[in-house]
């Protein structure tokens, strides 16, 4: 601990925090814009500046990079601050289109706040434009550089924290902007749609594309039955549009929520979880077994969770080699999709063409997922989903639409598409999908049930997880959690390097996200999202599943119906057919 002032007032603080840490200690904000706390702090905007020397020095220095010192004697507002932030502010307005009611974060726009916070009316600098057109060619992702504040954020996002490395810096000075390499279009780029990057613009550069259009016109359309599901991680982020804590649990207000907005059934992806927890656990078994003194079967382990569209994406450009050990069952949202027009239909009644298959996802690359390849038609009737949009649209709806969402009564999902366990709700979490798996696992293995569901060694924030589940019987799996892009290499290339080099491999089950958290942490998740939130998210998701009736994927009474009706066995041929995917080597760079 050293010994330093803030604004007059003495205390104590850790050595080695920097000077925008220690400030908020004693609850003083100092305005930020290229500062995240995902992020390493890198001093780019220059917003935050305070006195290091008391008050009336000349020297001055940036918070956000700025370590405290003993007896550092800290003032972050006077006057000649005050003025030097609302110069900068200037200068980024200055550059800056002020067309903000046609901006997708008005109201939500973080220069916007600081501007309103300064009280700026007029600019004392004239106005600048580059006249760059907007790069609406990615599925996903739209980037509209003539917003772009050059905080770097995105940046520092997509080749820091993801490893992806699809933009960075082109130009210089006043003709700066944020691009692909070589001015590619973001489609042609190495983008894996994970929407980090617009979740982590503090303007209206970077944001999902908006496809509430094309839902409200099939809910408006009487010739069409407009059907939804709601994914895990969205019943604990939706609240936050609405004022209330993150980690807060109103899924049965969402529910009734979609039906005021048109949706004729609703159904949960949580069941589509359990149902692909049945089909990959099967798979892992399978595989396990197979690899039992067969060599050329050993060479598909480990299982890699398959889930998370962002990572297969990554993983289809960057990591070819390792096809073989992907799990070929497609994602919750997929297989949704797939059994709302097949099984549903026929059940129903009804003509699944007419069928309009909405997902409410916490992730823009379900919008690229929707349209991966012609296993997404499976179904027979068009794309099996046929829009996806995240959560961020979804409550824009809800407002659209007036509904006032927290005085609404609870409803239940429809079912047997609705009913969900707690295996199903933590798929939104990171270590939820393995926690799920071990649970299912463990009784196709043994025929038990596991004595304490609760797989903790796979829960938190840490960014590579290892453990080894005994199921008895000389039978221990060795696996491995990661989450966050860029946490992601490290476990393949040591899973690479085993098999290349004729080891043993060091895991049997793997689970990738490709966001920080998992899906709680998704690009499509309201704004704002840090360590804290995520933490609080995932605790909603902790709480629900413990207060589920079943806590196991294979003890969904509704999961069993639709197996012994329909599908028949997890990963037979009916399970195959509609269920599972493929996958191919793809380009880094897109021709």
């Amino acid at each position: 601990m050293i010994n330093i002032k803030i604004n007059g007032k003495s205390l104590q603080v850790e050595d080695g925090i920097t000077v925008l840490e220690a400030v908020k200690k004693v609850n003083v904000k100092i305005p930020t814009l290229c500062y995240n706390p995902d992020l390493p702090p890198w001093a780019s905007c220059g917003l935050c500046i305070v006195r290091t020397a008391g008050p009336g020095s000349p020297r001055m220095a940036r918070a956000c990079t700025t370590p405290v010192a003993e007896n550092m004697d800290i003032v972050t507002h006077d006057p000649e601050i005050i003025a030097t932030r609302r110069t900068v502010l200037e200068l980024i307005l200055s550059n800056h289109p002020a067309d903000c009611l046609q901006c997708p974060r008005n109201n939500n726009c973080e220069l916007q706040l600081l501007a309103a916070e300064f009280g700026i009316r007029e600019l004392p600098f004239k106005h600048i434009s580059n006249g760059l057109p907007i790069d609406d060619s990615n599925p996903a992702i739209v980037l509209n550089p003539e917003k772009c504040i050059r905080c770097g954020r995105c940046v520092k996002v997509c080749q820091e924290m993801q490893n992806v490395w699809a933009i960075e810096f082109l130009g210089r000075g006043i003709k700066g902007r944020i691009a692909p390499a070589g001015d590619a279009s973001l489609n042609e780029s190495p983008c894996i749609k994970c929407g980090q990057c617009a979740a982590h613009c503090p303007v209206g550069a970077l944001y999902e594309r908006d496809d509430t259009v094309k839902v409200w016109a099939a809910l408006q359309n009487p010739d069409v039955h407009p059907v939804v599901q709601i994914a895990p991680a969205v019943r604990v982020a939706l609240a936050e549009e609405f004022g209330l804590p993150p980690g807060t649990i109103f899924t049965k207000k969402i529910y009734a929520a979609l039906r005021r907005l048109g949706f004729k059934t609703v159904f949960d992806t949580n069941f589509s979880a359990d149902l692909t927890i049945m089909e990959e656990g099967t798979e892992l078994v399978k595989r396990l077994t197979n690899a039992a003194g067969n060599s050329k079967a050993t060479s598909e382990i480990p299982l890699i969770t398959s889930c998370c569209p962002a990572w297969v994406d990554y993983m289809e450009k960057y990591f070819s080699d390792m096809i073989p050990n992907f799990s070929t069952a497609k994602s919750p949202q997929q297989m949704m999709g797939a059994m709302i027009k097949s099984y549903w239909a026929a059940a129903a009644n009804l003509d699944p063409k007419k069928i309009f298959s909405v997902s409410i996802m916490p992730c823009t690359a379900k919008k690229w997922e929707t349209r991966r390849n012609d296993d997404m038609k499976s179904a027979g009737s068009g794309w099996d989903v046929d829009i996806s949009i995240t959560t961020r649209e979804l409550a824009r709806m809800i407002k659209q639409a007036g509904i006032e969402i927290l005085k609404l009564d609870d409803e239940e999902a429809d079912n047997p598409m609705g009913p969900y366990t707690g295996a199903g709700t933590i798929f939104g979490v990171t270590g939820g999908v393995m926690e799920a798996a071990v649970r299912s696992a463990y009784f196709l293995v043994t025929k038990k049930e596991l004595g304490d569901v609760n797989f903790k060694p796979v829960r938190g924030l840490e960014g590579v997880k290892e453990a080894e589940v005994d199921f008895g019987n000389g039978t221990k799996i060795r696996i491995a959690v990661a989450h966050q892009m860029g946490n992601i290499e490290s476990v393949l290339e040591r899973i690479r390097a085993a098999r290349d080099g004729g080891k043993e491999t060091p895991y049997h089950f793997v689970e990738v996200m490709a966001c920080r958290g998992g899906c709680i942490g998704g690009g499509g998740q309201p704004y704002g999202c840090t360590d804290d939130l995520r933490k609080q998210r995932s605790a909603g998701l902790y709480v629900d599943d413990e207060k589920s009736g079943y806590r196991c994927s294979h003890q969904n009474p509704f999961i069993q119906q639709v197996y012994n009706e329909f599908l028949g066995e997890p990963n037979g041929h009916k399970a195959h057919g509609l269920l599972h995917t493929k996958y191919v080597e793809r380009p880094v760079y897109a021709k």
